[in-house]
């Protein structure tokens, strides 16, 4: 059975995990020329690479190294390890980091949320080694779980050496990866743009002032973050994030000749992706993906979805003709598995077929036995015979 629709155009929020494919469905126009050692443009949703330049070259990221050091502290925050309220007592060692700081001294104590602020917004090297021996019981073993967690993420080109970004001979990443990790920040704890918008605030009951190292917050239309870093081996360093029409980009900067010129590599970069793509929902619009029916199942139907999500990226002339079409069986026989791929949705644009999606079971459906097929015959009969209940 066929069943066809077009999708609606709308915008529509984040709802992907990491295991989200990449989908390719047309070729990527030629990017614009920055002035960066390493860059590149990410599609937060699918995890699609729109633009690279020397993307896998690994080479020092300085305070970027931060966005990593946030994942592992934000996922704490998520599984219930850490709380915005807990208090995190500063070291000798956190205190002796120098660079980018907010002075803590030994033995003072400050909330988890200043200290978040205070690494976001002002890149401060001790409050990020203060976190990370709270969360880990010290730096090193903080570092390993960096380290551990970037596998994971299929981060290669990474090797992590310290939680605040200062330059360690081997403490390297790149442009590829970075945007690996500031997608994996931003889809797993979405609330640290609370803390990566701010442009000023303060810790310390307002006497520690605090400014937003990236500029863009002030500057560019629908900045969401997310990290600065520089030093002079390093050079200007950047991982900026913006979303529009429901569509969230990730750019990476590695080795700026300059301040400004990052800003402005980052936002030709974001402007490339905002002007040239969009996400469609193959969700959006329509009943189309219904349960199916299961014959001799516990469950009487199953629940089916696109594999992978429903977002799809498509370059922004191919919206107006954007169409797709779900291929699905009528009824299916039990017992089905969550996973199982059930049909397919075929995704044209302007008549030509661009890809085909499977679709799959979102859920298990077990066979009834001759137990579960006797108990519903008896339940049949008894509420077919008008019999009422002495208790009712």
């Amino acid at each position: 059975m066929k069943r066809s629709f077009k999708i609606l155009l709308c915008a529509v929020a984040a709802m992907a995990t990491l295991a989200l494919p990449v989908r390719s469905v047309a070729a990527v126009p030629q990017g614009p020329t920055v002035s960066a050692a390493a860059a590149v443009l990410m599609e937060k949703e699918t995890g699609r690479v729109l633009y690279e330049q020397n993307a896998h070259e690994a080479m020092p990221p300085a305070s970027v190294t931060k966005v990593m050091s946030l994942l592992i502290i934000c996922e704490a925050l998520n599984d219930g390890r850490l709380s915005l309220d807990d208090m995190v007592t500063c070291s000798d060692h956190a205190a002796s980091m120098g660079g980018s700081q907010i002075y803590l001294e030994p033995g003072e104590q400050m909330s988890v949320r200043d200290m978040l602020k205070s690494v976001v917004l002002g890149s401060a090297n001790d409050a990020i080694v203060a976190l990370a021996e709270h969360v880990a019981g010290s730096e090193p073993s903080f570092v390993e779980m960096m380290n551990a967690r970037a596998k994971e993420l299929g981060m290669n080109d990474s090797s992590w050496r310290n939680a605040c970004g200062l330059d360690v001979e081997g403490h390297v990443t790149s442009a590829y990866d970075i945007a690996l990790m500031s997608r994996a920040l931003l889809l797993e704890y979405p609330d640290i743009k609370q803390y990566t918008t701010i442009w000023m605030d303060s810790v310390r009951g307002g006497e520690f002032q605090l400014a937003n190292t990236n500029k863009l917050v002030r500057s560019y239309n629908g900045i969401t973050g997310l990290k600065t870093g520089y030093t002079s081996t390093a050079g200007h360093c950047l991982s900026a994030t913006a979303e529009r029409d429901g569509m969230e980009l990730v750019c990476a900067i590695l080795k700026g000749p300059s301040s400004a010129e990052r800003f402005e590599a980052a936002k030709q970069l974001l402007d490339y992706g905002f002007a040239n793509y969009a996400l469609a929902d193959l969700s959006a619009g329509g009943d189309e993906l219904q349960p199916i029916p299961v014959n001799m199942g516990k469950a009487e139907r199953v629940a089916v979805a696109p594999e992978g999500g429903t977002k799809m990226l498509v370059e922004r002339s191919q919206l107006s003709s954007l169409e797709h079409e779900a291929v699905l069986p009528d009824v299916l026989e039990a017992p089905v598995t969550a996973g199982d791929a059930l049909g397919e949705v075929i995704v044209r644009a302007g008549g030509e077929e661009l890809c085909r999606i499977p679709v799959v079971a979102t859920e298990s459906v077990e066979r009834l036995g001759f137990g579960d097929i006797y108990s519903r015959l008896l339940e049949r009969l008894f509420m077919g015979s008008g019999v009422e209940d002495p208790e009712g």
